[in-house]
């Protein structure tokens, strides 16, 4: 996938570097008697370092992403809906103060009845439905039936729509694959012909 340089750098990491190497240039300045270099050390590398460690405590790393063919690509540029773009987006960057990745979306989907119990999304991948993009995202999901997950597939379609047809799949126990799959029009007979 083509993605910007920048929602790939860790923040948490950038702060720990630059604040541990300016922390640094103020000790050995102080050492030195240097007092020029100790301030801007101890007071922009101290603050941050703590900065960046706060950050690392509160990250969520990018979900891993199979790069998509140039024809689905092709696809996603034609067909994809302002929320699959949104949402690849999103689980595909460093994100902060949030407990997992789309937690807000599985929460009013009644996919979460709490935190431990909670699905995670573990990967996710763009392919060719029969001439129509899809993305996939990947759970891992031991505390929640397959069954739950296909009682929830129309709500899933309001949720994630309009536009959207949602495809559910068990590869293997503990683990549910949710294709969100776009469609010409809402409703459109397409629906019919990618199940």
């Amino acid at each position: 996938m083509n993605r910007p340089l920048i929602p790939q750098i860790s923040l948490a990491s950038l702060g720990i570097a630059l604040g541990a190497g300016l922390t640094t240039i103020g000790g050995v300045a102080y050492g030195t008697g240097n007092a020029t270099l100790n301030l801007i050390g101890f007071f922009y590398g101290v603050p941050l370092l703590l900065g960046g460690l706060a950050f690392k405590a509160a990250e969520l790393k990018p979900v891993p992403a199979r790069l998509a063919s140039p024809e689905v690509q092709a696809l996603r540029q034609s067909q994809a809906t302002p929320t699959q773009n949104q949402i690849r987006r999103d689980v595909t960057r460093y994100r902060y103060g949030e407990a997992a990745h789309l937690d807000a979306a599985l929460t009013h989907l009644g996919l979460k009845p709490t935190d431990q119990e909670r699905p995670v999304i573990i990967g996710l991948q763009e392919q060719d439905f029969q001439g129509a993009y899809g993305l996939v995202l990947q759970f891992e999901s031991p505390h929640i039936p397959f069954s739950t997950w296909q009682d929830k597939q129309a709500r899933m379609e309001k949720f994630f729509g309009p536009g959207v047809k949602v495809i559910l799949e068990q590869p293997k126990p503990d683990r549910v694959d949710l294709a969100l799959v776009a469609l010409d029009q809402p409703g459109d007979s397409q629906a019919a012909v990618i199940e």
